[in-house]
């Protein structure tokens, strides 16, 4: 069980597991997903770490469709950060305890400020990953806002 899950349950939200065969080699890790889950791909979301470009040890988590690349200047907007980059991954798997391809917005070793792209918010469920690869959440976008006081704002292009 990854700290993902036990987040949920702990929180008592509703979510279905959703499990795959991950291929480590897979460049694009959400995409995967959606296709070995049989997914609408704009369905499937991916969690992104992004930090202050001049401060990098203020991070933001960014939850964007695995269709879309990640607006840095909307999200920098959104976070009232001057400008943003996309975390160093070494970085980003220490600050939240999981690897590439496998960072869930729950269960983080750090809580980060959360925002989630605005198009979460019209499906009626989302897919983000549970904490590692091959494993995904499927839950309503709003257990994102609940649990993790995420805010959502148009993020992706």
């Amino acid at each position: 069980m990854t700290p993902a899950v036990q987040q949920l349950k702990k929180a008592k939200q509703v979510f279905q597991l959703l499990e795959y065969k991950s291929d480590p080699q897979q460049g694009n890790f959400g995409l995967d997903s959606a296709e070995k889950l049989g997914l609408p791909a704009e369905q499937v979301f991916k969690t992104l770490v992004a930090c202050d470009e001049h401060n990098p040890k203020t991070m933001v988590v960014a939850v964007v469709p695995v269709t879309g690349q990640l607006d840095l200047k909307a999200l920098a907007k959104a976070a009232k950060i001057k400008k943003m980059r996309m975390a160093e991954v070494p970085v980003a798997e220490r600050t939240t305890g999981y690897v590439k391809g496998g960072i869930s917005p729950f269960g983080q070793k750090k809580r980060l400020a959360t925002f989630v792209d605005s198009s979460a918010d019209n499906l009626t469920e989302i897919v983000v990953s549970a904490g590692k690869r091959g494993l995904s959440l499927q839950l309503s976008a709003k257990v994102l806002a609940t649990v993790l006081g995420a805010q959502f704002v148009t993020l992706s292009h």
